[in-house]
């Protein structure tokens, strides 16, 4: 799937920078660190699912405890399965689990101003947009700005799946 998807995933996928004395790691070498983290309480991988397909992943990354209290999410789907509402309704559930079950006071997204896609995400789920992160992430070879947004617990009285509405009929 993820090679069927590299020219829709290639503009959004986190490079490392040739200065970043690391060899370039394999997406199953990824997957392992990625295990690893979790099992420290870091991170927390999902895969998103459609009819018991595996069509995306999402991936909280960087949990802070503390006084700070918050994590970061990041996303991708294969682009068969774009604007079924399957992204914003993980986005939804995952920052519900976080806010209520795990405890975190605030969630943050950071998207490309150019990724129309994942901007409507944010919208649909009601972020609030808090500023713009110049060259914050390495992306497809270049330090790329984004748009960064968050949820705060006190945001949500209903939870963020309340946000979505009603599915949709067939």
């Amino acid at each position: 799937m993820r090679a069927d998807n590299a020219d829709w995933l290639g503009p959004w996928e986190a490079t490392l920078p040739r200065d970043a004395g690391q060899a370039a790691t394999s997406y199953v070498a990824m997957i392992g660190t990625m295990r690893r983290k979790a099992r420290l309480g870091q991170s927390m991988p999902f895969v998103l699912t459609w009819d018991d397909e595996i069509v995306g992943m999402l991936t909280v990354n960087g949990i802070t405890w503390g006084s700070a209290r918050w994590a970061s999410i990041g996303y991708w789907v294969a682009q068969s399965h774009a604007g079924r509402g399957v992204t914003p309704t993980a986005v939804a559930l995952v920052c519900d689990h976080l806010l209520t079950t795990v405890g975190l006071h605030r969630v943050e997204i950071a998207i490309r101003p150019e990724n129309a896609a994942s901007l409507r995400v944010v919208d649909k789920l009601g972020f609030t947009e808090i500023g713009l992160a110049r060259s914050f992430l390495h992306i497809a070879g270049q330090w790329r700005d984004h748009r960064l947004f968050q949820v705060l617990a006190e945001d949500l009285p209903d939870g963020l799946v309340a946000r979505l509405g009603p599915p949709p009929a067939d």
